[in-house]
């Protein structure tokens, strides 16, 4: 890990190769704040530094990590709030904001820079919002390494060197979107009925069982499992279940000779024009056309 004192900032030329990828790093750096001195501190382009007091709009996303000290944010969307050490502040293009450290401590900064449709996809489906731009995510060591992986790629700028940074740059927004949504869901009696759940399901997945009797083995109602397995997995139990299903038709297609009446009846599908009606839906062929392709392409 490098040195506190050091400061590690850089800006990047972007190719038309390097924006066909989907996402583009504009810039990493990392820097100190010691207490009671001026920020920011290093010299940027005209076009990102800024006036705490006045704040800025950026043409860009920016992650920012505070991993030593505290100060405050502010945007067009968040109210101003303060930051501790162990906060991830998301920036968003064209949104107004500003942010400092606290005088009396200051603070050590990473931020990394990015833009392109990957990011905006996300940000169009609701994973990350202006309303919702701080991340509390407590100190990480593992984070940190992730910038320093992006500084150390661009120090020989080698060919294909954003192709990879942008690639951190993504597994540092899952890790962001991982922590904050583990974070907020925090009944852990809800998690072990969602865990014990889901054990029944992998367990009797070629049995007629419906999410209303897995409800009766947790000892809970159905109406409270219902709404804390789609709230903690993004789906209803009765969608997970058919999943199950859809995902082990696969398996057997791929590696049994068993016939689609077979299958079907395995699943506990009442006919096997139902189940390849199924099958269909979710895999886009029917699934004698599915095996068959498999092994052609195993040939």
């Amino acid at each position: 890990m490098k040195s506190p004192e050091t400061r590690n900032i850089k800006y990047f030329n972007i190719s038309l190769t390097d924006e066909a990828w989907g996402i583009v790093v504009t810039t990493v750096g990392s820097q100190l704040i010691p207490p009671n001195s001026s920020y920011p501190r290093s010299q940027h382009p005209a076009s990102h530094i800024f006036d705490p007091k006045n704040g800025r709009v950026l043409k860009e996303y920016q992650l920012i990590y505070i991993s030593k000290g505290g100060g405050y944010f502010e945007s067009k969307s968040c109210k101003r709030r303060r930051i501790e050490a162990g906060t991830m502040i998301l920036l968003f293009p064209n949104e107004w904001h500003t942010y400092e450290p606290d005088k009396n401590s200051g603070w050590y900064e990473y931020w990394v820079g990015f833009k392109g449709v990957h990011i905006d996809k996300r940000v169009k489906n609701g994973f990350f919002t202006p309303e919702s731009p701080v991340f509390d995510l407590g100190f990480s060591s593992s984070i940190i390494s992730l910038y320093e992986d992006i500084a150390n790629y661009t120090l020989e700028e080698r060919t294909g060197y954003q192709q990879i940074i942008s690639s951190i740059v993504l597994y540092i927004l899952g890790t962001v979107y991982y922590k904050n949504k583990n974070q907020m869901f925090t009944d852990s009696f809800a998690i072990n009925k969602i865990d014990e759940a889901r054990n029944i399901m992998k367990q009797e997945i070629e049995s007629t069982i419906s999410a209303e009797e897995i409800a009766d083995k947790l000892g809970v109602s159905y109406s409270w499992f219902r709404k804390m397995f789609k709230q903690y997995v993004d789906v209803s139990p009765a969608q997970y279940l058919l999943n199950l299903k859809y995902l082990r038709s696969k398996e057997l297609l791929d590696t049994t000779d068993l016939s689609i009446t077979d299958i079907a009846y395995k699943l506990s599908f009442e006919t096997a024009s139902q189940f390849s009606t199924f099958f269909r839906k979710k895999e886009g062929v029917p699934p004698l056309q599915y095996r068959k392709e498999g092994r052609d392409i195993r040939k």
